[in-house]
């Protein structure tokens, strides 16, 4: 089978949930001396520690298979990669700021200097609403650049918004791009490697369905088995076995982590005892 070469971002806020991802997923890629690749024979894949930047570049080029990148560096990258999921964290918004009151809607960016460190994902962006701006390519700290006086406005990842703040910024207009990180894909697989992109994309997804899910066991009296059950529907039914106590049965369903505690109380409201709650690892659903 052919090795699949897959692109993991080396530092910043992709680094680290991507390796957990991965490794919850049955990968090996932990780097014990920092390496910049690593052999996982077991299931036939090699990892390279890049750039996040570079990743799309790579994958786009079809010198890598695929790799984890955020949506806004793909875009910007515009080499060709496929966005196949997206993965659920590293979540950011792409927005526009400039000094209160100087600039307030889109249309006001005409003519104006917009520094950015993402120029091609800008002007798209900025062309598909007819907007007709100079550029200044910067590649960090572009919230300086209004104040230093070589742009009017900047267009960057908002996380939190500190950052913009304490340059004197505010945001204006509807946000630019909603970004996280994604899983791509270059644009032609051959059929081996195909294959193993596929158990890839399964895995990833069985672990960040897990994790929107908990298992939830219960017992309950038979006559309260209809209403614990529709308070725990499950993905296709939940399972329902008799106890050795006459008249009650033991039921097991995946309920949303985030409705848990909510549907703990209203199992023990209709009758449901010894109500467990589990947390999941992966899953194939």
């Amino acid at each position: 089978m052919t090795t699949l070469r897959i692109a993991v971002p080396n530092k910043g806020s992709l680094s680290v949930p991507s390796e957990q991802l991965l490794t919850a997923a049955g990968y090996r890629v932990h780097r014990s001396n920092r390496e910049l690749m690593i052999d996982d024979t077991r299931n036939d894949v090699q990892f390279f520690f890049l750039r996040p930047r570079d990743i799309a570049v790579y994958v786009g080029s079809g010198t890598l298979d695929a790799g984890i990148s955020g949506r806004d560096l793909l875009i910007d990258a515009d080499t060709g990669a496929l966005e196949i999921m997206p993965l659920g964290y590293s979540a950011s918004t792409f927005r526009f700021a400039a000094r209160p009151g100087t600039l307030t809607a889109l249309a006001d960016l005409d003519g104006r200097r917009v520094a950015t460190s993402y120029p091609t994902l800008v002007e798209k962006y900025l062309a598909e609403h007819g907007i007709s701006v100079r550029l200044v390519k910067l590649d960090g700290a572009v919230e300086t650049s209004v104040q230093l006086g070589i742009a009017d406005a900047v267009a960057d990842v908002v996380e939190t918004g500190t950052s913009l703040r304490n340059s004197g910024l505010v945001v204006f207009g509807d946000p630019i791009l909603e970004s996280e990180a994604v899983l791509i894909q270059r644009p032609e697989l051959e059929e081996d490697a195909l294959t193993s992109f596929e158990r890839l994309r399964r895995r990833l997804k069985g672990v960040l369905i897990a994790r929107q899910y908990v298992m939830v066991d219960y017992d309950c009296p038979v006559e309260a088995q209809a209403a614990a059950c529709a308070l725990t529907p499950g993905i296709e039914a939940p399972t329902v076995s008799p106890l050795a106590r006459e008249g009650w049965v033991a039921v097991r369903s995946l309920v949303r982590r985030d409705r848990a505690p909510f549907v703990m109380d209203e199992l023990w409201e209709v009758g449901a005892r010894a109500i467990l709650v589990t947390p999941l690892e992966s899953s194939r659903i």
